[in-house]
């Protein structure tokens, strides 16, 4: 749910505590945003995102030899993007977190251009207890960071594997660095110091697949 700044009154109020009440996240966003996400549709300053598809837990991952988790990425077209890439390269899940990340709409089933279908979504509350309960799984963890010190083409992946990748401009927050085995980078030949993050999920997913083979 999306509630514009400095809105108020009992009816707003309400809303508030019926999301708490149920465990919906709220976002307090300024009024711009929310005419952006509305396409300048009358909002009264309120709007809500509904799921395109049902989310999964995470015990869906037993057996599972790759997963992708993103820490925050909020944009529903990069999300739709992974997610379609990384039905391609053989994942088992997209592991999302449920607060300040993109919602299951439509624009993402868009966007995954009928992946959704294939590849469950995995929606979480504490993206580093996530990681912890994956290792304790036995996966490995790789987070895929400007600064990373291995490159992506010549790390030798164990697994099973996670692959995290970070949000837009911010990349991965520093608890979530700390929680990875390995840090890898995708090294860059221009003036611009990293990818969009689904095109850099492209890169690292179909390289692994290369490894991993048919």
């Amino acid at each position: 749910m999306l509630i514009a700044r400095n809105s108020g009154g009992p009816r707003i109020q309400e809303i508030i505590d019926l999301c708490r009440q149920n465990g919906v996240p709220v976002r307090f966003e300024p009024r711009d945003a929310l005419d952006r996400a509305s396409n300048s549709a009358n909002h009264q300053g309120v709007i809500a995102f509904g799921a395109a598809h049902e989310y999964v837990g995470l015990d869906v991952v037993a057996g599972a030899k790759l997963l992708i988790l993103l820490d925050g990425v909020e944009d529903p077209h990069n999300l739709g993007a992974i997610v379609r890439t990384a039905h391609a390269a053989g994942a088992s899940a997209v592991v999302v977190p449920e607060r300040r990340a993109a919602g299951l709409t439509d624009t993402v089933a868009k966007s995954a251009a009928g992946a959704l279908e294939h590849l469950p979504v995995v929606r979480i509350g504490n993206t580093t207890k996530a990681l912890e309960e994956l290792k304790q799984k036995g996966f490995w963890i790789y987070g895929v960071d400007e600064r990373g010190d291995q490159v992506y083409s010549e790390t030798e992946y164990a697994q099973p594997t996670v692959f995290v990748f970070g949000g837009e401009g911010r990349g991965l927050h520093m608890n979530v660095k700390k929680h990875c085995d390995v840090l890898i980078r995708i090294p860059m030949a221009g003036a611009i110091s990293s990818l969009n993050v689904s095109v850099a999920a492209g890169v690292v997913l179909f390289e692994f697949r290369r490894r991993a083979g048919p």
